[in-house]
C-alpha cells in the first residue's frame, strides 16, 4: 500500500494532547494535511503510513496545542512600560486614556497589534483574544502576522479618536465585522468595555446584536474592589447583579478578571455557563486581588488564561501567566494541590478554546481539530532532567524554548524565527513610536 501523502509530518519525543484523557504520547507524530491534524501515531508507524511534503523531526521536543491568550489589549504593547507602579484607575485616568487620546489612529492600532502577534506567536500563542478600538487594522494585522484572533466590536461609553458614542463604536466596529468577518483566522467579539463604563441600554443593544451575530460577550467584571462599590453607590447593585437583570450572565459571556466573587455569584456563574477569562500577571501588578480559581473549578466554571495588555503586564507571555496562575492559586489556598500542571495547561489551551465556542476546532492536539500546534525544546539544560513533560512545561520551560509554530498547519515560527513578520521593520516602528510618545 502506498503512503498517503500529505503536507507536514512533525515526530516529536512528547506529544501532549491537552484531549479528554489528558494524554500524553511518546515518540509520536503528528500529520496535517490542508490545515488539519489527520492522524496522531508512533513515529516508526507514521513514517511508514505517510509521505510528507515536509518532516520535521524534533527529537527532544514536546508538541502541545497553540496556547490562546483569552485576553489581551493588543495595540497597547506600544504602551509597555509607559506608566508602570499604578492602582489601576489612576493608570488609566491620568495616563493610558491622556495618552490613547492624543496617539492612538489606525497606524498606531496596526503596528501595536503586529508586535503583539509577533511577540505571542514566538511565545507559542496561536489565538489572541483581542479587546481594543480600530477593529479593521487590528484585523488586518493579525492576517498580516497568520495569528489566529478574535477581534472585537469594541464600546466604551465617551468618546474617542476612534468613536464619539456607542452607537458610532458599533456602527464602525460592524463594518470591520462585514469585511473581515468571513476570513478563516478571525472571529469576532462584542465587547462592552466594563459595567463602569456602559449603560443598560448599550448592554442590551449589545447582547442582542451578540445573539443576532453568534458572537461572543468579551468584558472586564469585577476587577477591583472600588469598582464593585461604585456600582453598590450607582446602581444599588453589585455589577455582576445588574448584568443578570439585564440577561447577560449567559454562555456567550467570557468575564474578564472578575477577582471579587461571592459564594452566591460563583454558584450563578456556574449556574449560567459564565467563561472566566483570568489574569494573573496583571492582576497582581495592579494589585486588584486574587481570582478565586481553585473555588471557581469547585463551581465547575470554565476559566481559560489572559495576559491583559502590555501596558499592565508588560509581557504578552502566557508561558509566565500560565505558570502564575498555578503557583497564585496555590499560595493564596495554602493547598499545593490545587490547580496542577495539567489543569493550568488546560486553563491555557482548551479551557480558553472553550470559552471562545471554538473548542471543536482548536485548543488540544486531535485527529479532526485545526493544526495550531506549538513545540517547545525539552532538551535544554535548565529542562533536563524531564521527569514529566507536562509539569516541565508549566513549571519550568519558558517561552524561549519555543522553536516552532504553526497556526491552520502553516509554520509561521521556524526554528525560532518569524515567517510572516520583518522583525527588523517591526523593531524600527516600535522605537519610531517610543520615540512620538516619549515627546
Amino acid at each position: 500500500m502506498l503512503p498517503h501523502q500529505i503536507d507536514t509530518l512533525i515526530s516529536a519525543r512528547w506529544v501532549v494532547t491537552v484531549d479528554h484523557h489528558n494524554n500524553v504520547l511518546n515518540d509520536h507524530s503528528v500529520a496535517i494535511s490542508q490545515g488539519k491534524i489527520v492522524a496522531i501515531l508512533p513515529t516508526a508507524d507514521a513514517q511508514k503510513a505517510f509521505e510528507a511534503k515536509e518532516h520535521i523531526q524534533l527529537p527532544g521536543h514536546a508538541l502541545m496545542p497553540g496556547l490562546i491568550n483569552l485576553h489581551t489589549h493588543s495595540a497597547m504593547n506600544l504602551l509597555r512600560g509607559f506608566a508602570d507602579d499604578l492602582a489601576l484607575m489612576t493608570w488609566l485616568n491620568d495616563h493610558i486614556w491622556p495618552a490613547e487620546k492624543k496617539h492612538v489612529g489606525e497606524q498606531f492600532v496596526y503596528d501595536g497589534t503586529l508586535l503583539a502577534a509577533a511577540e505571542s506567536l514566538k511565545g507559542g500563542v496561536t489565538t489572541l483574544n483581542d479587546m481594543y478600538f480600530f477593529p479593521a487594522p487590528t484585523a488586518q494585522a493579525m492576517i498580516d502576522a497568520q495569528i489566529r484572533a478574535a477581534v472585537s466590536v469594541n464600546v466604551i461609553e465617551f468618546p474617542t479618536q476612534y468613536a464619539v458614542d456607542a452607537d458610532d463604536y458599533l456602527k464602525k466596529g460592524l463594518e470591520a465585522y462585514n469585511k473581515f468577518g468571513d476570513h478563516p483566522l478571525l472571529q469576532f467579539t462584542m465587547a462592552p468595555h466594563a459595567p463602569y463604563t456602559i449603560s443598560d441600554n448599550t448592554f442590551k443593544r449589545m447582547l442582542s446584536l451578540a445573539e443576532e451575530l453568534d458572537m461572543q460577550i468579551h468584558c472586564h467584571i469585577h476587577e477591583t474592589r472600588a469598582e464593585i462599590e461604585g456600582s453598590l453607590k450607582e446602581h444599588g447593585v453589585r455589577p455582576l447583579e445588574r448584568l443578570a437583570g439585564l440577561g447577560l450572565l449567559n454562555p456567550r459571556l467570557i468575564a474578564v478578571h472578575m477577582v471579587h466573587l461571592t459564594e452566591d455569584e460563583m454558584a450563578q456563574l456556574a449556574a449560567n455557563g459564565v467563561h472566566i477569562a483570568h489574569n494573573p500577571s496583571s492582576n497582581m501588578k495592579l494589585a486588584s486581588g486574587i481570582c478565586p480559581v481553585p473555588a471557581l473549578h469547585d463551581f465547575g466554571i470554565n476559566v481559560g488564561i489572559g495576559t491583559d495588555g502590555a501596558a499592565s503586564n508588560n509581557r504578552i507571555d502566557m508561558f509566565t501567566d500560565m505558570r502564575t496562575a498555578a503557583l497564585l492559586a496555590k499560595v493564596g489556598t495554602e493547598n499545593p494541590e490545587v490547580v496542577p500542571a495539567s489543569k493550568a495547561l488546560e486553563m491555557a489551551t482548551i479551557c480558553g478554546a472553550k470559552a471562545l465556542g471554538r473548542d471543536h476546532e482548536i485548543g488540544s492536539i486531535e485527529v479532526g481539530k485545526l493544526a495550531d500546534i506549538t513545540a517547545v525544546d525539552l532538551s535544554d539544560l535548565v529542562c533536563q532532567p524531564c521527569f514529566d513533560p507536562t509539569s516541565q512545561l508549566v513549571y519550568v520551560a519558558g517561552r524561549e524554548h519555543v522553536t516552532n509554530v504553526w497556526v491552520n498547519g502553516n509554520r509561521v515560527v521556524a526554528n525560532r524565527e518569524l515567517t510572516t513578520v520583518d522583525e527588523k521593520e517591526l523593531l524600527a516602528k516600535a522605537q519610531s513610536w517610543h520615540d512620538k510618545l516619549k515627546a
